[in-house]
């Protein structure tokens, strides 16, 4: 760790807080000169203090310490390109259009890559008026169910989000040609092409 550049991170986002040093650290219970040694380089924050340093500050604690902040990487627009990212606890579902790190549940959360569904794997769909219709047979229980299904053009995303223990039965409207996407609970992401 390189006392100067975490010093320089935590003086950067103090400010951006519209805090003073005194009033960073008396949210800490700590000295003002503490804040001030940290700043200039001299010291580092005790391993007790990271945690509420960084909720105070709005920082990720792993980029408070190495004392970084570099952008993510953005993928020009291309829905095609988005990033999704799944909670294997709670299900929770997090679309990124760029490199994000995402946490749920106390756990990081790694991008999911898609497995091109194979024949048995892919879900029915039938042309109902001016809809897609989305049928499966696979199993819909309380610990194994496809949570969401997602149609991913180059401009947009349409998530429709599923409960377990519900018959999936999705419609959606046609609109040109992209990638059915869902999230299986036991065998994670799969695609298929519409």
């Amino acid at each position: 760790m390189q006392n100067a550049k975490i010093g320089d991170l935590i003086r950067v986002m103090r400010l951006e807080h519209h805090m003073t040093q005194k009033q960073l650290a008396d949210k800490m219970n700590i000295s003002d000169k503490a804040v001030s040694k940290w700043e200039r380089g001299l010291g580092l924050p005790d391993i007790s203090l990271i945690a509420e340093l960084a909720r105070l500050l709005d920082l990720d604690m792993q980029n408070l310490l190495v004392g970084d902040l570099r952008p993510n990487d953005f993928v020009n627009g291309n829905m095609k390109n988005t990033k999704i990212y799944v909670c294997p606890v709670c299900h929770n579902i997090t679309f990124c259009t760029g490199t994000a790190m995402v946490s749920c549940c106390g756990k990081k959360l790694k991008e999911q890559i898609a497995k091109k569904a194979a024949e048995e794997d892919k879900l029915s769909v039938q042309v109902v008026e001016k809809d897609w219709y989305i049928t499966t047979s696979h199993p819909m229980t309380k610990d194994h169910y496809i949570s969401f299904v997602a149609f991913v053009t180059g401009d947009r995303i349409q998530i429709i989000k599923q409960y377990p223990e519900w018959n999936l039965g999705v419609h959606i409207p046609i609109e040109g040609h992209g990638m059915l996407v869902w999230y299986c609970t036991e065998h994670g992401l799969y695609s298929q092409m519409l």
